[in-house]
């Protein structure tokens, strides 16, 4: 396994009483495979972005342990960093520099030398290279913040939420390089609130509620378990219906 985690625990503060605290992440253990698509679902508050942040070395790990390909991300993070790319909910880039000069300052940042238009290539983005961020479309923006995340040539990729706000058009075409990605060898985690999406991508798909793993299996197999029936209609269910049976309600706020 590339990626092992067992029993993390990320605590906060209760906003409402500082006395008291409260477990955001309240002992995850996950196993990802090399190569894997492996998903991450959960209403808002369930706690996938922080598991992700855990395990790219961005937030502390209160309790439990991570190895990234076999480095203790609590011990040296720094080096996880080295082998692992991040694309973020949301992205600030510098106004004045083009896609090029970007990818430029980000790869130096590595001490890499990646063709910035190669990076380009692989998102679909070359006619875009002499573009500020500020002139790319939603779908365009998600794309090149993964090029950004490909300086390094990761063994790893993390995406938090992708897809959020794209136009179906915009979507698929970031489940194309995704897909592509993967067929390359990257190992990909990604958290989503798109049912379609997960099933459509992942190898595998854990569910987090309340900062728990409540289920963990492939789409097909979480299918057949928990939605062999469609709430809706008599027909075998989907991914969408397996997350209502599960966490007993829709996306929450």
């Amino acid at each position: 396994m590339i990626i092992n985690a067992s029993n993390l625990v990320k605590r906060y503060k209760d906003p409402d009483d500082k006395s008291k605290s409260f477990n955001a992440v309240d002992g995850i253990s996950l196993s990802i495979g090399a190569g894997e698509i492996y998903g991450i679902l959960g209403p808002n508050g369930a706690g996938k972005t922080t598991t992700l942040e855990m395990l790219e070395g961005l937030k502390d790990i209160d309790e439990g342990s991570a190895f990234i390909n076999t480095i203790d991300v609590k011990q040296d993070p720094y080096k996880v960093k080295e082998i692992i790319g991040v694309q973020l909910q949301a992205n600030e880039f510098f106004d004045n520099m083009n896609l090029v000069e970007l990818l430029r300052l980000f790869t130096a940042l590595y001490n890499k030398t990646n063709d910035p238009v190669n990076l380009l290539k692989k998102v679909n983005l070359v006619e875009k290279a002499k573009a500020n961020t500020n002139e790319l479309s939603g779908g365009q923006k998600q794309r090149f913040s993964i090029a950004c995340a490909l300086v390094n040539d990761p063994l790893i990729l993390f995406l938090d939420e992708p897809t959020t706000g794209l136009d179906p058009q915009a979507k698929r075409s970031l489940w194309d390089l995704i897909l592509d990605l993967n067929k390359s060898g990257m190992t990909i985690v990604l958290t989503t609130h798109n049912m379609e999406e997960a099933e459509h991508l992942c190898h595998r798909i854990a569910i987090m509620d309340y900062g728990k793993l409540i289920a963990e299996d492939s789409p097909n197999n979480l299918i057949l378990k928990h939605a062999p029936n469609k709430v809706r209609e008599p027909v075998q269910g989907n991914m969408e219906d397996v997350f209502i049976a599960l966490t007993g309600h829709g996306l929450r706020d």
